[in-house]
Formats: structure tokens, sequence, C-alpha cells
């Protein structure tokens, strides 16, 4: 999972106060998913997939504890129906920044069925 150029200064803004950020917040964090398996790229802004789709979080979600920031959405009937190959964290449920971004195969969600997905995300000294 890489950070993007948009998450690294959303990171640097929030600390400072720089601007409007929108926090991840319950209301406004989303865990999206895509069918594409391009390689992450830093300057992403967005999943790269023709497919994708975004979910808010869970109830409490997210959740910190520390240094490990855990991101949970559920995806029903109708939703994200193609094969989940990338994923990453949002703060809109359209546009808005991009966290990051992972890819990785996690099989084809079909209709009918409920999918949850539990991201976490550390935030490391190098």
């Amino acid at each position: 999972m890489g950070l993007s150029n948009a998450g690294r200064d959303f990171i640097a803004a929030a600390i400072m106060n720089d601007g409007p950020p929108t926090f991840f917040t319950n209301a406004n964090a989303y865990l999206g998913v895509g069918n594409s398996s391009a390689a992450f790229d830093k300057a992403h802004t967005d999943l790269q997939g023709a497919s994708k789709d975004r979910q808010p979080m869970d109830s409490t979600y997210p959740q910190r504890t520390n240094n490990v920031l855990t991101f949970k959405a559920t995806w029903g009937n109708g939703e994200g129906e193609f094969a989940w190959e990338e994923w990453g964290t949002f703060n809109a449920a359209a546009a808005g920044t991009m966290l990051n971004r992972a890819v990785s195969a996690m099989g084809t969600k079909t209709a009918g069925a409920t999918w949850v997905l539990t991201a976490t995300v550390t935030v490391n000294n190098p």
C-alpha cells in the first residue's frame, strides 16, 4: 500500500491546519475498490479501474489506536460486482483526496454477495 502525493500533501496541510481539509471521519471517509491491476504510482489521484465503487464507513469507523488507522466498509447486493484488484481510502464519495492505493487481487464479487473490506494504515517513522 502506497501513500499518494495527495495523501502526503493532506497530512502536511492537516498538521498545520492549512486550508479546509476534509478529515477522514465516519461522515467523510470511504473505501473504494476497482478492477485495475496497474502498478501503484504515487501520482494517482483515484483508483485506476474502469469499474470502481466507493462505500462509506461502517458504524464506529474509522478507528485509531496510536499510529494505526483502521477503515471498514461493506458492499451489499448490486455494489462493487466485479473483480476487486485494487483498493484505496478516500475522504469523499466522489473525487476528494485519495490517501492511499494498494493493488491486490481479492476475488470477484458477484450478485447477492456481501463483502466487507477492512484496511489498516500504519503511520511509521522512517
